[in-house]
């Protein structure tokens, strides 16, 4: 293309008439950009759903909670700088649902909490969610935990806060079907996976970010609103337990299957593996019930602990 250019140059100025074959060079190339720079963005390792996806299922808890909890979690909030982290604040429930994996990029404080973000049982295996948990170090451990600790109203602000932090998020982990899931490849972060033809690097990120954030931006009617009485009712009702059932076996039947497009427990997965735009269709309706679930389940968590 460089070449083609420098022909058509006319005494320093560029001609512009249309470049021999340009429609397709152009395709090419725009589909190059677009690529590298999905790329670009994901070169952060995918351990959590996306900021988006968190603030997403916080703000429907926050909508949907009873107005004495959403009082409580006010006042809970003015304890946040009590936290001592600064790099971290956290000014809204929307901000807490983010704050565990934010410190988690301090290492000297928190890298202890890394093993509490998920429990990555055995897709292949049946479901035993204690298996995976031992000394309480998985998500669906640390939900109960927290939820305990928020409870607790003989406790510190600054404590509760920082479980009401660890509530939001881990409740939004729970219901992310690859942090409940494994095949011998760290919840699919080792599944490299293309998401179209952008090259994002691997099957967790995929479900993480673009699912989420493409389920959210695009739900008709929106996620993030005031929910009837009979809808709250509907699926913000189970417990932890049946809650990671629920994303144990949508990663095996639907992250894992649809991305391998078969038995993810027969035989080795094609590298790099790659969700189409038929794929992509068929996970988005999940994830936009894991996200609206998660939410609503959320509210009511905190309704019981703080009302």
């Amino acid at each position: 293309m460089d070449e083609e250019l420098g022909r058509r140059r006319r005494g320093g100025r560029l001609d512009d008439r249309p470049l021999r074959g340009s429609p397709a060079i152009l395709r090419r190339t725009v589909a190059r950009v677009v690529a590298c720079l999905i790329f670009a963005a994901t070169v952060q390792p995918a351990l959590a759903w996306s900021d988006y996806s968190h603030r997403a299922i916080a703000t429907i808890a926050q909508d949907n909670v009873r107005p004495h909890t959403r009082a409580e979690i006010a006042r809970l909030l003015r304890a946040a700088p009590q936290l001592g982290t600064p790099d971290c604040p956290v000014k809204s429930i929307e901000d807490a649902a983010t704050w565990p994996d934010c410190v988690r990029r301090d290492r000297e404080r928190w890298a202890y909490t890394t093993p509490w973000h998920y429990d990555d049982q055995d897709i292949c295996k049946p479901f035993k969610p204690q298996v995976t948990c031992a000394n309480g170090t998985c998500v669906s451990a640390q939900v109960e935990r927290n939820r305990k600790l928020l409870a607790d109203r003989a406790l510190p602000a600054p404590l509760r806060m920082e479980a009401l932090a660890f509530l939001v998020h881990f409740v939004g982990d729970l219901h992310q079907p690859l942090h409940e899931a494994d095949r011998d490849d760290a919840g699919a972060n080792a599944l490299k996976a293309d998401y179209g033809i952008a090259p994002v690097g691997n099957l967790h990120t995929i479900w993480d970010r673009y699912l989420a954030e493409r389920a959210v931006s695009s739900a008709s009617p929106p996620l993030t609103r005031r929910y009837s009485a009979v809808e709250r009712a509907a699926w913000g009702s189970g417990e932890v337990v049946d809650w990671s059932r629920e994303s144990y076996e949508l990663s095996r039947d639907l992250s894992y299957r649809g991305a391998l497009k078969g038995d993810p427990c027969d035989g080795a997965a094609p590298h790099p593996v790659v969700l189409d735009e038929a794929a992509i269709e068929a996970a988005l309706p999940a994830v936009r019930d894991r996200i609206a679930r998660g939410g609503l389940r959320l509210a009511r968590l905190l309704d019981e602990a703080l009302d």
